[in-house]
């Protein structure tokens, strides 16, 4: 009974206990037996944390940190969590390490940042464990080491930690640090997914459509991509708009992938701006709209998507959405060239046939100017 359990927590806390005091301000902060009131909050664990209660330190910088009941102030709350790291708080240890790691309060430091998320983790925080994973991973202050990074997500995703169990099956499925395992992927994945984690959903959905790990089936891929999609995430909203599109586990229908591609390309996804690109192009879903895919393939071009950049140089060649321009269209050819694409090098060759010797130098030096601006 939380009500109760304050009404005991004030009674000592108003006597000084700085346990209470601390327990106190943690139902305030959450809001359980009383309404939430981070003031209230920071005003009992303050108390307690003067009195050196390491909980109370280390929740008083949260608060800081935060700005929680508080201005945010994130030197306060350094200074409350080297406080508490001093008495071994395992979460002031790795709220410490955050600190370091991100530079707030103090100066950006992954050698020291990697110092406090071990202390950490090496008392079972699961959230330094994963954070530790993460330094080994990415090799920010110790050497990079995969077989670690592995280690410590997997202490973390045993507990629990969805971003822990997603980053472990990233591990199997890319064989950094375990040999290379599409199955046990699944399993991770599943597990973070079914957690709610988004990017996990993702994945799996990945892998139920390419049929790794598991038997392939579009249906249970849709089912994930969703998920993640409704959660906002821009590739699973693409790759929804791809199954709508083919009719890949649900009936074909173009207006839903259209619908799809656009949350997808609104927040800046490039694949999902050409796809939305291709449907105006061809008026499927939508009425054809040569301007407006040309907007599309523009938006995914300029993030350096080069299908986008091949399809721009063809609007131009044609007078497709945008007036007739073989200056541009071998601009946009030789961008898409520079990378390999076999149409584009083709196609600049054909427009060249078109153009004066002046054209052609001013198309490249547009491009190197372009490539220049977008890399």
């Amino acid at each position: 009974d939380d009500e109760e359990a304050v009404k005991w927590f004030r009674e000592s806390a108003e006597q000084g206990s700085d346990e209470a005091q601390s327990e106190l301000g943690r139902m305030y902060s959450n809001g359980r037996g009383v309404s939430q009131d981070y003031k209230e909050a920071v005003k009992w664990t303050r108390k307690s944390a003067e009195q050196g209660y390491h909980w109370g330190q280390n929740n008083l910088g949260w608060a800081y940190e935060n700005g929680q009941g508080v201005v945010q102030d994130y030197k306060e709350a350094v200074k409350w969590y080297r406080l508490a790291v001093g008495q071994g708080n395992s979460f002031a240890q790795n709220n410490l390490g955050h600190a370091y790691d991100n530079g707030q309060g103090v100066v950006q430091d992954y050698k020291e940042a990697v110092k406090w998320y071990r202390k950490s983790a090496e008392q079972g925080h699961s959230s330094a464990q994963y954070n530790l994973a993460l330094k080994y991973a990415k090799g920010e202050g110790v050497i990079q080491d995969y077989k670690e990074a592995v280690k410590w997500y997997r202490l973390a995703a045993e507990q629990g930690v969805s971003k822990a169990q997603n980053n472990l099956a990233l591990m199997y499925e890319d064989g950094q640090g375990v040999l290379h395992d599409y199955k046990e992927a699944v399993k991770w994945y599943k597990k973070s997914a079914e957690q709610g984690g988004s990017l996990a959903q993702y994945n799996l959905g990945v892998l139920y459509y390419n049929g790794q790990g598991v038997l392939q089936d579009y249906k249970e891929a849709v089912r994930w991509f969703r998920l993640a999609a409704e959660q906002g995430y821009s590739g699973a909203q693409n790759n929804l708009g791809v199954i709508y599109d083919k009719g890949q586990g649900v009936l074909q229908d173009y207006e839903e992938a259209i619908k799809w591609y656009r949350k997808s390309a609104e927040q800046g996804f490039a694949k999902a701006q050409y796809h939305l690109g291709l449907m105006y192009y061809d008026g499927t879903g939508v009425l054809q709209d040569y301007k407006e895919s040309v907007k599309w393939y523009r938006t995914s071009a300029e993030q350096g998507f080069i299908p986008a950049q091949y399809n721009l140089g063809l609007m131009y060649y044609n007078g497709q959405g945008v007036i007739q321009d073989y200056v541009m269209a071998h601009m946009y050819f030789k961008i898409a060239a520079v990378s390999g694409h076999k149409s584009a090098i083709n196609n600049r060759g054909d427009v060249e046939k078109k153009m004066t010797s002046s054209q052609i130098e001013k198309a490249q030096d547009l491009a190197r100017e372009w490539m220049r601006t977008h890399q």
